[in-house]
């Protein structure tokens, strides 16, 4: 082990009359302290010998030489400091080393002080509207983007709403939404409300914990709770448009735009189930054979399920080419995923029937009872169309092997018949 050393053993050689006049160069003090004069500038610097035998030095301040008294006064000064520092160094530590630390230390601190003041001001709604500001407006419609921010401002209490966000915990939240349904009219869909301001809410705790601004995400916490104090929807039929009407919904919907507009399209054309169409990608789809091959693993059934492209569906997959590399209909809000079931159901409300149909009904319920009703095809058919399971596994193999041709005219028809003028009629008005 290195001893550590100063440069003199004497100590306290300078007057402050020295200290006053000194002219160009080091004068030593005793003990490694130095007054250093350069030019205009004059300071005190202590030289010492590092545990690991390296030479250094430490600036310990200026010297002040307005006055006989003030030179006096620094001196003093710089020799309690340069003492102080000699303690550090026989207890075996470096003082530029524990210098650093200190300042490091101060700085960290000091930032921390500055980040518990922001976050002290950033309430919940100033994190919602940065964020609307900063990712929702450059992503979404005008008026999309009005609704979103909208939604979390009608239905977020007071209480919650202009809340530091970190210091809003999930037990909280939870009551406050679940406040929010009790207060609602019972015939409106304010789970369903809640439901998008909670997925919203997540979004922006998620940002707000990225940048620091908050520990943990509240809204992701009460998940599951929510799902458990909203009560089960009773089991029956989907809600769904009578296929009379479908050809006029059908006009409607081909002048609409957005992605969710045209998957919605699909969905009805092809009579999948929801997750069917929303979870769609390229690989399944062959546009020469204008055939959706649809794995196993993605069907109810658990079964492969193949559907026959009508020459209108084949348009709709074709107009969302080059949008996205894997999914058919990807989000525009969110990085490599398909757009969600939400942006479907917005898309029948922007139609004007959202009250009278689920996605589910209209994509599969209308075009059942069309089929059965105008006898558009043999039952084993219609049901191979809807991939319906099929007990008797041998049965179901030969359907698969023989209703080919037959599904691919039965969804032709169904194309036709939604795309005939003469098949328009228009929507009844919402009750």
């Amino acid at each position: 082990m290195v001893r550590r050393t100063v440069t003199n053993s004497k100590l306290q050689l300078l007057s402050a009359l020295e200290v006053l006049h000194a002219r160009e160069g080091d004068l030593n003090d005793g003990g490694g302290l130095l007054l250093r004069v350069r030019g205009d500038s004059c300071s005190w610097v202590l030289r010492y010998t590092a545990a690991t035998g390296k030479r250094r030095e430490m600036g310990l301040g200026i010297a002040d030489r307005g006055s006989q008294k003030r030179a006096y006064a620094s001196l003093e000064a710089a020799r309690d400091l340069a003492s102080d520092k000699r303690k550090l160094l026989k207890a075996g530590t470096d003082p530029i080393d524990d210098r650093q630390r200190k300042n490091e230390a101060e700085r960290v601190a000091k930032e921390q002080q500055k980040a518990d003041r922001k976050r002290e001001h950033l309430t919940l709604a100033r994190a919602a509207r940065e964020y609307h500001e900063r990712v929702v407006e450059p992503r979404l419609t005008t008026k999309h983007a009005t609704q979103w921010i909208a939604s979390l401002e009608h239905h977020v209490p007071e209480s919650i709403w202009h809340k530091p966000i970190d210091q809003i915990d999930a037990p909280e939240l939870l009551a406050a939404l679940s406040e929010v349904r009790a207060l609602a009219d019972p015939e409106a869909r304010v789970p369903e409300t809640l439901s998008r301001v909670r997925q919203r809410l997540d979004a922006v705790f998620e940002d707000a914990i990225f940048h620091k601004r908050c520990t943990s995400n509240p809204a992701g916490a009460i998940r599951r709770k929510m799902r458990e104090q909203i009560p089960a929807k009773p089991a029956g039929k989907f809600a769904a448009l009578p296929y009379r009407e479908a050809p006029g919904f059908m006009s409607r919907l081909r002048e609409a735009e957005g992605i969710a507009a045209r998957c919605l399209e699909l969905a009805v054309l092809t009579a999948a189930r929801t997750g069917e169409v929303l979870g769609a990608t390229w690989s399944e789809i062959d546009l020469e054979e204008a055939i959706w091959a649809i794995p196993g693993e993605r069907m109810k059934s658990g079964e492969a399920h193949t559907v026959a492209l009508s020459p209108r569906a084949l348009e709709v997959l074709q107009s969302m080419q080059g949008l996205h590399k894997r999914w058919v209909f990807p989000s525009p809000m969110l990085d490599d995923k398909p757009i969600s079931n939400m942006a479907m159901l917005v898309t029948l409300d922007r139609l004007g029937v959202r009250d009278r149909t689920t996605v589910h009904g209209l994509c599969r319920a209308t075009f059942s009872t069309w089929a059965y009703e105008t006898a558009a095809a043999r039952p084993d058919v219609i049901e191979a169309c809807l991939a319906h399971r099929e007990a008797d596994k041998v049965k179901a193999a030969y359907n698969r092997a023989q209703f080919a041709d037959e599904r691919r005219v039965l969804l032709a028809k169904w194309a036709e018949y939604l795309a005939h003028s003469a098949h328009v009629i228009p929507l009844r008005a919402n009750q």
